[in-house]
């Protein structure tokens, strides 16, 4: 498969108003006037359902890997929870992190981390890459699903709707915390999966990239950080691999195969 080269990309405008958005909506949390310990605490408790159970447990490890199942119900619910961090269109989201795998640190990688830090982190965000035409192919699995081309089309709409349901909760508080300000911390935490796990950190297998595991990125996405072991062994629930590689996405999957809601839970063969 030949994609087209980085030199041919194209500015999204629509990607970077969005953040840009988002990023000013955040600053107003340092407004007195917004100050709220409810609020940080509705922001901190959304960022574990939409960051933690959405985007790791549910749109990475789930849909993207398949590397346990679960009953439909439950699928959509994490996929929901997904909807919510406002990362884009779940079918888009899933397909590019497939070509990611594919193609890890190489030019079709969409945020190939040779090209830098600030490249990976949020710069291949702002163009349209021509590896977009290739995901139809990764994400054939999804995009019959009438609830996932539902989630693909409405995740903005269905974030105005949060956004109200907060403001008459809380009024303006909620939404600077509950919405922008959980949004911009969800935003950089999986954006440093990207960046920092390619970067900083140590190496324990040979995958054939630049992944590392880095401790302070897997704490602030629930296991995420332990990346140079999810590159190696991509299909693994599992990602901290040693008893001090503390994951906690695998221990709510485990909780979900306590109680009979995880099925066909796939580890690493070291």
């Amino acid at each position: 498969m030949t994609i087209a080269s980085s030199t041919q990309l194209r500015p999204n405008t629509s990607h970077a108003i969005g953040l840009l958005v988002v990023h000013i909506g955040a600053l107003f949390a340092l407004l007195p006037s917004n100050f709220s310990w409810a609020a940080i605490g509705l922001a901190v408790f959304l960022h574990w359902v939409t960051g933690g159970l959405g985007i790791t447990l549910g749109w990475h490890r789930l849909l993207s890997h398949r590397s346990f199942q679960t009953p439909k119900w439950l699928e959509y619910f994490l996929a929901f929870c997904g909807v919510l961090a406002c990362q884009g269109g779940i079918i888009d989201w899933v397909g590019l992190h497939r070509l990611h795998h594919l193609h890890s640190d190489q030019e079709p990688d969409p945020h190939d981390s040779n090209r830098g830090f600030w490249w990976s982190h949020i710069g291949w965000m702002l163009f349209d890459s021509p590896a977009n035409a290739d995901i139809p192919r990764f994400t054939k699995d999804l995009a019959e699903d009438p609830v996932y081309q539902f989630f693909q089309k409405y995740f903005v709409l269905l974030q105005v709707i949060l956004g109200i349901g907060l403001y008459l909760l809380g009024g303006w508080p909620f939404v600077v915390w509950g919405i922008f300000f959980r949004l911009f911390a969800v935003f950089h935490c999986t954006w440093f999966v990207n960046s920092a796990t390619h970067k900083f950190g140590y190496r324990t297998y040979e995958s054939g990239d630049r992944s590392t595991n880095c401790w302070w990125v897997a704490l602030v996405t629930y296991g995420e950080g332990w990346h140079n072991n999810h590159h190696a062994f991509q299909y693994s629930a599992r990602h901290g691999l040693q008893w001090w590689e503390i994951d906690m996405t695998w221990m709510t999957i485990q909780v979900l195969q306590f109680f009979g809601l995880a099925q066909n839970v796939k580890l690493a063969q070291k």
